[in-house]
């Protein structure tokens, strides 16, 4: 079986985030980029599937030379090889167009993403992927298990769960509770080094999304405390000035 993952180049959720260029741009000065959390769990149930069925594991991300020590981390988790299409991520249909162009070429029997990359919490790209392919897309997986040729795939929906059967080729978008993350061992980090990373040109992919500005969230306001013995103050707060009853 051969199984694709998608990776991002995230900052690290302790970074201190500020922009540029009249907050029309994200300032990378300082920043510290990981192994978007979400693709984690995917990476690292493409590598159980494959230990216990055979396979292959092919990690691909959509960035520029700046982000092959986020990719080298995929490697040493578990990672068989890896491409990188060397351009900036434009938005999610620019980084799905790239993605299913070397899919298209090289024939994968699962294509693995996160949930959601944290920096953009967009969702897309999985469902995008499975349009541009002409093969079925499943997002928020919170359960996946390969059986003869069929995806078992398990959702969490109002009111309770859905389990779909699907066969293969199939995209999956992975979320918490698909498996735990994988720690790289020595080992790992050490053939890390010798794994293929192939860089391939971006195609051209016409963007259907411009960022225009960024806003850091309105500072948090005052903590006004009221006695425990004055509950009247309390509704007279909530009513004249929260205004939430």
């Amino acid at each position: 079986m051969k199984v694709l993952v998608c990776i991002s180049n995230v900052p690290d959720t302790t970074t201190k985030i500020t922009f540029t260029n009249n907050n029309t741009q994200f300032n990378t000065s300082g920043v510290q980029f990981i192994l978007n959390p979400y693709d984690e769990i995917a990476l690292a149930r493409a590598v159980e599937l494959t230990e216990g069925n055979g396979g292959t594991v092919t990690v691909i991300n959509v960035g520029e030379a700046t982000t092959e020590p986020t990719i080298r981390k995929a490697l040493a988790v578990g990672a068989t090889d890896a491409v990188r299409v060397n351009a900036s991520p434009l938005d999610a249909l620019f980084v799905a167009g790239q993605i299913a162009k070397y899919a298209k070429d090289n024939s994968f029997d699962l294509i693995l993403t996160g949930r959601e990359s944290i920096d953009y919490n967009g969702s897309k790209v999985a469902g995008m992927l499975g349009e541009l392919l002409d093969i079925p897309s499943v997002s928020i997986a919170k359960k996946l298990d390969i059986d003869s040729g069929n995806a078992i795939v398990e959702r969490e929906i109002e009111g309770g769960k859905e389990i779909l059967t699907i066969p293969l080729p199939l995209v999956v978008g992975c979320a918490e509770g698909v498996t735990e993350p994988k720690i790289p061992n020595m080992r790992g980090i050490m053939s890390a080094r010798t794994k293929p990373l192939t860089v391939v040109d971006a195609v051209s992919v016409e963007t259907n999304s411009l960022i225009i500005g960024y806003e850091t969230p309105a500072p948090r306001g005052q903590v006004k405390l009221v006695a425990a013995d004055n509950p009247d103050q309390l509704v007279g707060l909530l009513h004249d000035e929260a205004r939430v009853i």
